[in-house]
């Protein structure tokens, strides 16, 4: 089992940023892919960024070049670094760890208004 916990969340005015963290803990060797993922009331959740335990990352097209997906081994942390945030950010942004299974945190919510 594998338990994530993200934080960081919060509101933000457009262009502004915003850092989000998730915490792994539990079977954490099992880990290799993390990711962040993203879902707004009445939509499919949405994949945002993944980075692999080698530090090879991919971001969804609609936050390339906005947003950074870090890893940290020894911390047994992801963190999400979101610049030049849009209102069309605004969601609940959840860590995704692939490794035996798939698990998922709770969710933080992130918006972004003026």
């Amino acid at each position: 089992q594998v338990q994530l916990v993200e934080s960081g969340g919060g509101l933000v005015q457009p262009g502004g940023s915003l850092r989000l963290s998730c915490a792994a803990s539990g079977n954490i060797f099992s880990i290799n892919f993390m990711a962040w993922y993203r879902q707004v009331p009445g939509k499919e959740r949405e994949w945002v960024a993944r980075i692999s335990s080698g530090g090879s990352a991919g971001y969804a097209v609609s936050v390339k070049g906005r947003f950074t997906i870090s890893r940290d081994n020894v911390k047994n942390t992801v963190d999400l670094q979101m610049n030049s945030l849009e209102p069309e950010d605004t969601a609940v942004y959840y860590c995704r760890a692939d490794g035996n299974s798939v698990y998922w945190g709770q969710g933080t919510q992130v918006t972004v208004s003026s």
